[in-house]
């Protein structure tokens, strides 16, 4: 089943210290986002693929000057994402793409096939514990190397599934999970070392490429100018 049309979106104004707290539990159901957060765009991605732009309300939020009520009253853990639904907030980006996935309409990003579900588990797991934490890491050592053996990891992760240019052939959560990061180490590595993270790896430089035709992907993307920046200071200094 296809993506939904496209729905233009331009995200609400961010809610700072100063903004008044939105009603809790009114029956809306809002994402707490910020369009600068990797863990937030696997939610919003998914969200915007099953067409639920109408469901699910956005509600960015300033992560440099954040509402007091945030944290007492939305989400004790002053994090995004958190969703607000059905009485409760939870968070953490991997439990969420899965939640949304099951519990509203639209397209299913998992698939039926054990075999697909086996291997989305385990690129699922991967992602932060082994492919986040490495390539991070690889920033104050022999990046090229360190950073390298993961992206060779995801080429070889490319060719399990040959019915499509997506992990598991057609576009799933597992695609949802790793493109935000893939995103700005794609950006990042090439400025500050000049390394393409495509070149020599064809199945990878087709998920780029496939990956910025989604529409559901496009109104998510982070802004280029400000990562390099931001990531010298957070990785380099």
């Amino acid at each position: 089943m296809a993506a939904p049309a496209a729905v233009q979106e331009v995200l609400p104004p961010y809610l700072d210290s100063t903004s008044e707290q939105p009603p809790l539990f009114d029956g809306t159901t809002r994402l707490y986002t910020s369009g600068k957060c990797p863990y937030a765009q696997r939610v919003w991605i998914v969200r915007n693929y099953k067409g639920l732009q109408d469901e699910i309300k956005l509600v960015p939020i300033d992560l440099q000057n954040r509402p007091a009520w945030y944290k007492e009253k939305v989400y004790p853990q002053n994090k995004v994402p958190a969703l607000e639904h059905n009485g409760k907030v939870i968070g953490e980006s991997l439990d969420l793409v899965k939640y949304i996935d099951a519990n509203f309409k639209g397209p299913s990003l998992f698939p039926d096939d054990p075999a697909k579900q086996k291997f989305a588990e385990e690129l699922i797991a991967y992602s932060d514990d082994t492919f986040l934490k490495n390539v991070v890491s690889s920033f104050k050592g022999d990046t090229i190397k360190q950073a390298g053996a993961e992206f060779d990891y995801l080429e070889n992760a490319l060719q399990k599934f040959d019915d499509g240019p997506f992990f598991l052939g057609q576009f799933s959560l597992v695609d949802a999970v790793y493109v935000p990061f893939i995103e700005r180490f794609q950006i990042f590595l090439q400025e500050v070392w000049s390394y393409d993270i495509t070149s020599g790896r064809p199945k990878l430089a087709a998920w780029v490429e496939e990956i910025n035709k989604l529409d559901a992907y496009k109104p998510t993307k982070c802004d280029p100018e400000q990562i390099v920046p931001q990531y010298k200071t957070r990785f380099l200094a």
